[in-house]
């Protein structure tokens, strides 16, 4: 009788079928889930040697030119462009105040002497025959309930400031929550709540020309536009001081030692520029 043979043991892990990893579909890349370099929230995208430099380039002139005058920030800012749009000017303020208390908070508006160099959209809530004078004047809005029910009902934003008669406030604190986080709310610090004796054509008109609002920010800081790139020298530094002496005459009365830190212009795609006011 023949010996049968021994079939040989075979381990469980063994036996055990291994799953093959299925190819990637030709057409979708490693990058098709929306992390590609340079493309994630927040991330900058990637910037080549020639922009790094140029760059690089810039924050050296600014650093070693350091705190200058007004007209000459001015100066710089124009040698140093390098956008192909009209960039927008800025002036920033930091301010010795505390933020954290009320009385100390800065709001206001300054109509600038020579505008901010783009159209403002003014909306304002009147009645009767200041309709007509706001009209008149230039405003792009004018109505009452009609605009409220048509912001409520439809999220329509498509203006810049928004101005109100006294006797309309009631109907237009509807919209605090609406127009207040975007700060269009009207207020009478910031000028755009209209009392019955001011001129309503008049107020239009500054808007319309290029009066701007200001605000402290948390850190005790207000910033604004104050013109264009394409401006020339001395309208931005007349818009400049018209800006830095208004929030000079809104200091608080509790404010003791240095009011005002640090004046600073930049423009939209170019650093800083500490200036002397």
């Amino acid at each position: 009788m023949a010996k049968s043979e021994k079939e040989p043991k075979v381990s469980e892990e063994a036996a055990t079928p291994v799953a093959t990893p299925k190819a990637a579909p030709a057409n979708i890349s490693s990058e098709s889930s929306g992390k590609r370099k340079g493309k994630q929230p927040g991330r900058p995208p990637h910037k080549g040697k020639k922009l790094k430099a140029q760059i690089a380039t810039i924050y050296a002139k600014v650093n070693k030119e350091g705190q200058v005058s007004l007209d000459k920030a001015i100066t710089i800012l124009k040698q140093i462009k390098r956008a192909k749009f009209d960039e927008s000017i800025e002036i920033h303020m930091s301010l010795g105040i505390d933020s954290a208390q009320s009385d100390q908070m800065i709001r206001g508006s300054v109509a600038l002497p020579h505008g901010v160099g783009k159209k403002v959209r003014v909306l304002v809530f009147c009645q009767g025959d200041n309709s007509a004078k706001a009209t008149a004047a230039g405003a792009d809005f004018v109505g009452e309930g009609d605009l409220i029910k048509k912001i409520q009902s439809e999220n329509w934003l498509d203006f810049d400031v928004v101005l109100a008669t006294q006797d309309m406030m009631g109907q237009v604190s509807r919209l605090g929550k609406v127009l207040g986080p975007r700060g269009l709310m009207p207020t009478p610090k910031a000028g755009t709540v209209i009392g019955s004796g001011q001129d309503i054509g008049a107020i239009v008109k500054e808007f319309k020309s290029g009066k701007v609002e200001y605000r402290s920010d948390k850190g005790g800081n207000v910033h604004a536009g104050i013109g264009k790139i394409s401006f020339d020298t001395d309208k931005i530094a007349s818009n400049a001081l018209a800006f830095v002496e208004q929030v000079r005459a809104s200091k608080p009365t509790g404010i003791r030692g240095n009011y005002i830190k640090s004046v600073t212009i930049s423009a939209t795609m170019c650093p800083g520029i500490p200036v002397t006011i």
